[in-house]
């Protein structure tokens, strides 16, 4: 009966040892995530990070390469700006390293997207009288009826989701951890772009007005 009570009490202190270390390894791993995290995000802070973007920004931006102009300005102008666009959502993503979900999914698009340019021209499918089918409707999603009857946290988590790259359908802690190292992510991009267009503007504006004053200066006598 001693013995019974013994080896009992020895396997309940087995297991509460067990216990307390289950719970210290996950509140270290805990802390080390949270410090990683933290430096994820104030790297995105730092004058180093936001130079390093500049300069390849601007290296990828001059090999954009744009295809024919459309006949419109504003089409061409929204081109542009589309490439210009995803230039720097691109290199962002490479600055991150593809340590976070929202940049993997950046890269990831981009390669579907040329594989789609790639297989865009499909036979049109017509039919035994000669003529072409008309397309499609488009189907009610059953998803986007159902997210009308979502309470209201539950949508603005939905929509958040949809905001982030890559984290649409992940949970509530995945989405907040990526959103909060997306955002300083694009604050660094929003710095590093304005920095950018001041000095190309700058350097515009002094081109123009030194061959402006070299126009009107008078001939020399």
């Amino acid at each position: 009966m001693a013995s019974t009570l013994i080896s009992n009490n020895v396997v309940a202190n087995t297991d509460r040892s067990r216990k307390k270390k289950k719970k210290k390894t996950q509140a270290r791993d805990q802390q080390l995530q949270q410090q990683e995290d933290d430096k994820n995000h104030n790297k995105w802070k730092s004058e180093t990070q936001q130079q390093i973007y500049s300069s390849k920004l601007l290296q990828t931006l001059s090999q954009v390469h744009l295809s024919p102009p459309p006949p419109s300005a504003t089409a061409t102008a929204t081109r542009r700006g589309r490439a210009v666009r995803e230039a720097a959502d691109r290199v962002l993503a490479v600055a991150a390293k593809g340590k976070t979900r929202w940049s993997r999914a950046i890269l990831t698009n981009r390669l579907k997207l040329k594989f789609q340019k790639k297989h865009r021209k499909q036979p049109r499918v017509v039919s035994a009288t000669g003529t072409t089918r008309s397309p499609k409707k488009p189907k009610v999603s059953v998803l986007r009826l159902k997210g009308k009857s979502l309470p209201a946290v539950q949508r603005k988590v939905r929509v958040l989701g949809r905001l982030v790259p890559g984290c649409r359908k992940q949970p509530l802690p995945v989405i907040l951890e990526e959103a909060t190292d997306y955002i300083a992510a694009l604050e660094m991009q929003v710095r590093a772009m304005t920095t950018l267009a001041n000095l190309l503007s700058g350097s515009t504006s002094s081109s123009s007005s030194s061959s402006a004053s070299s126009s009107s200066a008078p001939p020399p006598s």
